[in-house]
């Protein structure tokens, strides 16, 4: 029992996910709201980002469920505060989504990928709109000569405010400089280029082809180096492709496995089965089992080399997990019940003490999950002196 779930909320996930659930989500809402393609989205981007550090941090997950926030900001982490934002996308990303030396900002795009795609392979085309050098302007935002130094913040970008906080006391504050947004330089308006408006660069729209090889799992990166925004004086960035693979209908898939739940009549259980199975590529497969030979409810069975192509080695595949649920049936005839007992091993037998008292037995009400149940029992058995028990169907 977690004492709060705000983290939990903000990522859209349970408090029992796994880490890769917790990972895929954090994927898709830091690529959502991210501040390059939702500026108006920085809070929620900072949150999202934060949720997922304490959460992704088995030592800081425990104390935030047995704390909540108010733990982790009062320094129950083991010291320091949160990062940034920006450098937790990075590192998550595996750097160079931000401007590196010399080096422009990278494109990150998320593409949905569905699990047939994974295992046959499949070529994708993507239009992404990239940041490219002015052509009209060669990148300088204007005519030739036009560009000054901003006298706002000496060309630094950046301006320096001082706060008065208390006697002998001042705060001095960094903001980017609101005359040059940041570029040190500054264009007078009426010699600015008339096609990227003293911008150095204007947005263009590239088609690229995305090679999904067999194999490729959910959160894969496809590269494509060089390809991602231009600047002026520096290095192009790459376009990063990441693949989210689509929940599949039938197929679950974990790691090279394919899972697949099966429902068996009673009689198919115990006395044998033939059914098909539709793979991914669209062959059928024949399983079936021997009369004799029980099948139990929620049993697993596999086939061999019939899962997911290993990437880079096709050739070679997973599992195929068949997870077994038997459909009991909700009434008997009495009159085959001494037929099945013939046939079936026979009952134990109990003795029954004189002085036991028989009860009616009868079902639960199936609105209530299990964990409803037994938590109203218990919450009940300490509020008000004894449980009321749980609710039973009336017939």
């Amino acid at each position: 029992m977690v004492k709060e779930t705000t983290y939990y909320d903000i990522l859209n996930v349970k408090p029992a996910c796994t880490i890769d659930e917790l990972k895929k989500s954090y994927r898709k809402l830091a690529l959502k709201y991210h501040p390059d393609k939702n500026p108006s989205e920085g809070e929620k981007f900072k949150q999202i980002s934060q949720a997922y550090e304490v959460l992704s941090n088995p030592e800081k997950r425990k104390i935030y469920d047995q704390g909540g926030e108010q733990a982790i900001k009062e320094g129950g982490i083991g010291g320091g505060g949160m990062s940034s934002p920006m450098d937790i996308f990075d590192m998550f990303f595996g750097g160079g989504t931000r401007k590196r030396e010399n080096k422009s900002a990278n494109v990150v795009h998320q593409l949905g990928v569905t699990l047939e795609e994974l295992y046959n392979g499949a070529v994708r085309k993507l239009a992404v709109q990239k940041n490219v050098i002015c052509d009209k302007c060669e990148g300088r935002g204007g005519k030739k000569g036009a560009l000054e130094k901003c006298t706002k913040c000496n060309g630094t970008g950046m301006q320096t405010h001082v706060q008065q906080l208390g006697p002998a006391m001042v705060q001095r504050i960094q903001t980017v400089c609101s005359s040059c947004q940041g570029q040190g330089e500054y264009i007078n308006p009426k010699d600015r280029c008339k096609n990227c408006h003293g911008k150095k660069v204007v947005r263009e729209r590239k088609l690229i082809e995305a090679h999904i090889d067999k194999g490729m799992e959910d959160g894969h990166k496809i590269t494509f180096a060089g390809e991602g925004d231009q600047e002026p004086g520096m290095e192009p960035g790459d376009i990063i492709i990441i693949i989210d693979e689509k929940e599949h209908e039938v197929f679950k898939r974990n790691g090279s496995d394919l899972i697949i739940k099966m429902e068996l009549s009673l009689t198919e259980a115990l006395c044998g089965f033939q059914r098909t199975i539709k793979t991914l590529d669209n062959r059928l497969l024949v399983i079936s089992c021997i009369p004799g030979e029980v099948v139990k409810h929620q049993s697993l069975k596999c086939v061999l080399n019939e899962g997911m192509p290993q990437y880079k080695n096709p050739f070679e595949k997973g599992k195929l997990v068949v997870h077994f649920l038997v459909n009991f049936p909700s009434n008997i005839d009495e009159t085959a019940c001494a037929q099945l007992e013939n046939i079936l091993p026979p009952r134990p037998e109990f003795i029954i003490p004189d002085e036991a008292e028989e009860v009616p037995l009868c079902d639960i009400a199936p609105e209530f999950s299990r964990q409803q149940r037994y938590r109203q029992a218990y919450e009940e058995d300490d509020d008000h002196g004894g449980p009321r028990g749980v609710q039973c169907q009336t017939h």
